[in-house]
């Protein structure tokens, strides 16, 4: 195994087992629950926002290590960021995890290209990506409660 791909199964394994923003945001603007119904990963995803700027992302809920590490890399990553950075991210992270960008075209996404590898593995992309679509539909509005469709 390659010292690189090491050093990402470690950043995964660290942020599964010890999340960053694991709490409930008692004064989020906006809030979203999501659901994976193939595995059973449930996360609820918290926002501040201000000044169409992303103050705070915190989540609570259960799930594998990678559903955990990619809610904890997200959070880290998008806090203090503009609304529509936000959205970019998304886009270049879904790709990173389901297309063919390579690791290392995906530099701007910072850790979370640890994630990368999950493309190999088609089930568990849904786990990589379901603190991402329930952050969007926190940001939409879209939810308060029900679960969130996963791609």
């Amino acid at each position: 195994m390659s010292d690189l791909r090491e050093m990402y199964q470690e950043t995964i394994l660290d942020h599964g087992k010890h999340p960053r923003n694991f709490e409930r945001m008692s004064d989020a603007h906006r809030t979203a629950e999501g659901h994976n119904p193939l595995c059973g990963d449930r996360i609820t995803i918290f926002v501040k926002v201000e000044d169409d700027r992303i103050a705070r992302v915190t989540f609570q809920g259960n799930g594998c290590a990678i559903s955990v590490a990619s809610a904890s890399l997200m959070a880290e990553a998008l806090t203090g960021r503009k609304l529509e950075e936000a959205e970019r991210l998304f886009g270049a992270f879904h790709e990173l995890v389901t297309g063919s960008q390579a690791r290392e075209e995906a530099e701007p996404l910072g850790k979370l290209v640890a994630l990368g590898g999950v493309r190999e593995f088609p089930i568990r992309v849904k786990c990589a990506t379901l603190a991402w679509h329930t952050l969007r539909a926190a940001l939409a509005g879209e939810n308060a409660g029900p679960a969130v469709k996963t791609e």
